[in-house]
Parts: structure tokens; C-alpha cells; sequence
């Protein structure tokens, strides 16, 4: 048995976010390992020293602050951050708060094995050293599954030379995409295998046993929208005169909130990861610009409607991860997959229990 440390993203209150993580520790400890998440919370001065470091651009902390304003805005939302700790507290082993990279380290002394995934935690436009293991103590061994780029393009040679420092010493490496595969090789002269989103390790049955039930009443049309453009609302107002469904809104942004109001249709404030599982699962049709809601409604079965939240010119987009999720989904089905997926993860962690 192993003693496996991973981190990810868990405080920003997303969906697929919290799931990939519920994913990944419960397939470890199935495997027999011993498994925590390392709970990162970074707090002022490290997210300034971190901006400083790696030279991110500032809109970030201007958009975190916008994110908050929703946050404060919408008693829902306030709920929706509430059942959030609730489900980690319910189904995650967590290890004390860690504030900043000294803290991480001295809650990972005692893995073998720290893995930073999933999710789009490898992106160039947030880089943070930290989710690129750069805490662990000497000797520990590390791994990435599955971690995301995001994007497609080659970033500022800055961020090349600190990706490569930052890599090469790690023992094993996947990602989620085959364009972060080909972008990784390229930065850095790694060939990374590609495996699939966590979430899609855990069969339709798997995720059904945490589903919350589903919204009452008559069929409906699901509306998920991590982005902001008028053109969504359009769309959905669109298939629901097509399907003759009500419209639920699962809000995320503050445009989320106003369209509901304005349309007048109904919203599912204050959802937790379990009434989000539940409310996907059992759409007679989903809309949305999610790469989360759509590997969810493919696990379920789940008709959905794709709306791109990106222009293709630009630098930052990250229409790849759907891009790919679907076309790899046409080479492999989800069964293939997710054995691919299992297999890497015993192999990587049988390594560590040789050595």
C-alpha cells in the first residue's frame, strides 16, 4: 500500500472541479492505497508572490474578485460554497489547510507519492508552481494524471523555461488532451501519455449511487454555462421552443442569474456537486459550454447541445478539451477508456510501492 498525497483545484466552487477530485482519491483508495487530498487553499501573499513568480497576468485576481462579487451578490451562491464544504467534509479525506507551499510541504512528508491532477491545473494563463509539485519533500515521487493545458498554443517563452524546470523530475506524466501531449513534448522533450478526465473512471452506475434526485415536475431543458455571451441564451431559448421543455438554469455567473430572472425561467440556486449530478443526469436535454457538464452527460447518456465559449483566434482558448473529449470519444468508448485510465494508475502506483 501506498501512501498517495494528490492536489487540484478545490475552492473554486466549480462542478467538475470537485467531482474529478471525489474521482481520483476514491479510484486510489479502491486500488488498496492510502490517499489524501492536499487541501491548497492559497491566501493573499501567496496568490501575489505567485503572480510576481510567474508572471501572470493581474486580470486574474481581477476576475477572482468578480467571481466573488457573485458570490456575495446571491444568497444561493452563498448556499452553493456552504454544500461545497459539506461534500468534501462527506466524501474526501483532506489533510489540514495549507495557505502556501511551506504548509504543503509539511503536510506531504509522509506520502510516497504526491500526484498533481486533474483539471486544468498545468494551464500557462494561471501558472502555479505548486501544482507542479514543486513543494515535495526529496525523495518523494511524483506523477501527473491527467493534468490539463488548456490551450492549444505555445506560451511565452517565460513559461516554457519555468515548465520545463518545473517537470523534470517527475517519474511519470499523463494529460488530459493529445494537444497538451504534443504542446509538452514541444516545451520541454517529454512525450506524456494521454488519460482520460478522472470522472470518466467511475462508471454510470458509480456516479449514480451520489446523485442527488432530480427537479421535479416536467421534462426540461438543463442550461450550464461556465462563460458569458448573449448567444447562449439565444440558443436555449431556442431548443425550448423546439423541445416545448421548461428551462432550468444551474447559474455560475452573474449573467446566469439576470437571464433566469428575465426569461423568466426557473433556477436551481444553491446546488451542491450531488444535485448537480442529479440534475444532468435526468435532462431530457443539456445545454452548455462545459467540458465537465459534457463528460457527465455522456457517462449518463444524456442528450446534449456543445456551445463553444471561445473564438478560435484566440491565444487563450480552450475549445481543445471538448474538441478532443469528443474525438477521442469516437476512437474510444468510455468502457475502453476507463480501463486505459485504471491501468495507468496501477502501473504508476506499483512503481512506487517496488521502489
Amino acid at each position: 500500500m501506498a501512501r498517495v498525497g494528490v492536489i487540484t483545484f478545490l475552492h473554486n466552487h466549480n462542478y467538475g472541479s470537485s467531482l474529478q477530485a471525489y474521482a481520483l482519491q476514491r479510484v486510489i483508495r479502491k486500488m488498496g492505497h492510502d490517499c489524501v487530498h492536499l487541501d491548497y487553499d492559497p491566501d493573499r501573499r501567496e496568490k501575489v508572490l505567485n503572480l510576481i513568480r510567474t508572471r501572470n497576468h493581474p486580470k486574474l485576481i481581477l476576475e477572482g474578485l468578480r467571481k466573488k462579487q457573485v458570490l456575495t451578490d446571491q444568497a444561493g451562491a452563498r448556499r452553493k460554497r456552504e454544500l461545497f464544504s459539506a461534500f468534501y467534509r462527506d466524501h474526501l479525506r483532506l489533510t489540514e489547510r495549507c495557505r502556501n507551499q511551506k504548509e504543503l510541504r509539511a503536510q506531504s512528508r509522509d506520502r510516497e507519492i504526491l500526484i498533481c491532477g486533474s483539471d486544468q491545473i498545468w494551464n500557462p494563463v494561471w501558472l502555479n508552481p505548486a501544482y507542479f509539485l514543486t513543494f515535495a519533500p526529496k525523495g518523494t515521487v511524483k506523477a501527473a494524471y491527467a493534468a490539463s493545458l488548456g490551450i492549444r498554443r505555445r506560451p511565452a517563452e517565460e513559461k516554457v523555461r519555468q515548465i520545463r524546470r518545473w517537470t523534470a523530475d517527475f517519474q511519470n506524466i499523463s494529460v488530459r488532451e493529445e494537444e497538451g501531449a504534443d504542446l509538452l513534448k514541444e516545451m520541454t522533450g517529454r512525450q506524456a501519455d494521454v488519460m482520460p478526465d478522472p470522472v470518466c473512471l467511475l462508471t454510470a452506475e458509480e456516479w449514480s449511487g451520489l446523485a442527488g434526485p432530480p427537479p421535479a415536475g416536467e421534462p426540461y431543458l438543463l442550461c450550464y454555462f461556465i462563460g458569458e455571451n448573449r448567444q447562449y441564451w439565444e440558443k436555449a431559448e431556442a431548443l425550448r421552443k423546439e423541445t416545448g421543455c421548461r428551462v432550468i438554469v444551474l447559474p455560475v455567473t452573474a449573467e446566469s442569474y439576470a437571464e433566469a430572472d428575465q426569461r423568466h425561467y426557473s433556477l436551481m440556486d444553491g446546488a451542491g456537486p450531488e444535485a448537480f449530478l442529479g440534475a444532468v443526469q435526468n435532462a431530457a436535454l443539456l445545454c452548455t459550454d462545459s467540458f465537465h457538464g459534457l463528460a457527465f452527460a455522456t457517462i449518463f447518456g444524456t442528450e446534449t447541445r456543445v456551445l463553444r465559449r471561445y473564438r478560435e483566434e484566440d491565444p487563450e482558448s480552450k475549445n481543445s478539451r471538448i474538441d478532443h473529449f469528443l474525438r477521442r470519444l469516437d476512437a474510444r468508448p468510455l468502457p475502453v477508456q476507463r480501463e486505459e485510465g485504471l491501468r495507468w494508475l496501477r502501473s504508476c502506483l506499483s512503481e512506487t510501492e517496488k521502489e
